[in-house]
């Protein structure tokens, strides 16, 4: 009996200095909340990602691992989709408050009468590769090559297809003279390109840096950054983002502040951090091939971020002339689309820089 309560007790006495170790180790370095920690009262919000461990949608995770959102007083669930699309079909069904995707999605959205806006825009450029398979690497050089092969998309409807429609179709092939077909990302896409189910495909990294370690394909179109979005496409291309349905910003404008507070700076944060500082704050499986590749698969994305959340004055323009080049629903109707209504930058304006 005395054994039992020496025990107890001895055990009781470290509680105090386990709970202090694990709050030393969990705490970030700039005196930020721990990864993960809650605030009580905070209000709570779903947010459906497009694919946590995609490089271009680093910003939402690495927020949560620099306690950025518990900082700025709101609690916040990332859940994941493997297709920005399906963030959307999540969004729209009022299964989550916010999705991070593309903001091409909320023109294409306004295009069908839903009314969505992108509150923090992430990026500049698209983030996305075309990559030919090594086996097809010299009978496709360029988007005029498309006809009459099979093209691997993260999904249908997603903006890899849309990217991928617009490329044939500046190059003379019209959509309907080649195949997409949907693979979603990571080890799916890798197999359907070895398998040979895709000619070539769109893709982000890590993904693409898996591919090119292995000799599995060659890059086409690289627009990880805007030099390469402008080569692409004709012009900066804002593409991932944080997009709410509009009455939902509007009657809750406090919380989507506190958003924007958070993720503003995580995007400063990015800015002034190397890719292998960026890379260790991100959960370990998110390296599937190794932490060097996946830093170096960072620093190939990085140039896609924006710093500080805002959209890119022209972008919305280049994107409305890709989607209007071919989407049934945009094609012809640009000038009844109001672009000012799919984003806001009231919030990121107001978040603390620095």
């Amino acid at each position: 009996m005395r054994r039992t309560l020496a025990a107890a007790l001895a055990a009781a006495l470290l509680l105090p200095l386990a709970a202090c170790a694990n709050d030393a180790a969990s705490t970030s370095h700039n005196g930020a909340a721990p990864a993960g920690a809650t605030v009580a009262g905070g209000p709570k919000v779903k947010i459906m990602v497009g694919g946590l461990d995609k490089v271009i949608y680093l910003p939402a995770m690495l927020t949560q691992r620099l306690g950025y959102f518990a900082e700025a007083g709101v609690n916040v669930e990332l859940m994941s989709e493997p297709a920005g699309v399906n963030a959307t079909t999540a969004l729209l069904a009022g299964d989550v408050q916010g999705a991070v995707g593309f903001y091409d999605h909320t023109v294409d959205l306004q295009a069908k009468g839903k009314s969505v806006e992108s509150v923090v825009q992430f990026s500049q450029a698209p983030g996305e590769v075309e990559v030919v398979s090594a086996k097809q690497a010299g009978a496709i050089k360029s988007g005029a090559d498309f006809k009459g092969r099979k093209l691997g998309v993260t999904s249908i409807g997603s903006s890899t297809d849309f990217l991928t429609k617009y490329l044939a179709v500046k190059n003379g092939v019209s959509v309907s003279e080649f195949s997409p077909i949907a693979v979603g990302a990571g080890q799916t896409f890798i197999a359907a390109m070895q398998q040979g189910s895709i000619d070539a495909g769109m893709t982000t990294d890590p993904t693409v840096a898996n591919i090119l370690a292995k000799n599995l394909g060659t890059v086409l179109y690289d627009m990880r950054t805007p030099d390469g979005s402008k080569a692409a496409l004709g012009g900066l291309y804002p593409s991932s983002s944080l997009y709410m349905n509009t009455d939902w910003v509007n009657a809750n404008k406090d919380t989507v502040q506190k958003l924007a507070n958070a993720f503003v700076k995580t995007l400063g944060w990015m800015n002034t951090h190397t890719p292998e500082e960026i890379a260790a704050k991100m959960p370990a499986d998110y390296a599937q091939g190794g932490a060097d590749q996946y830093a170096a698969a960072i620093k190939a994305t990085l140039p896609m971020f924006t710093t500080d959340g805002v959209m890119p004055a022209d972008g919305p323009k280049t994107v409305l002339a890709v989607l209007g080049a071919f989407h049934p629903d945009v094609k012809g109707k640009e000038s009844t689309i109001d672009l000012s209504k799919t984003f806001t930058t009231e919030f990121v304006s107001k978040a603390p820089k620095g």
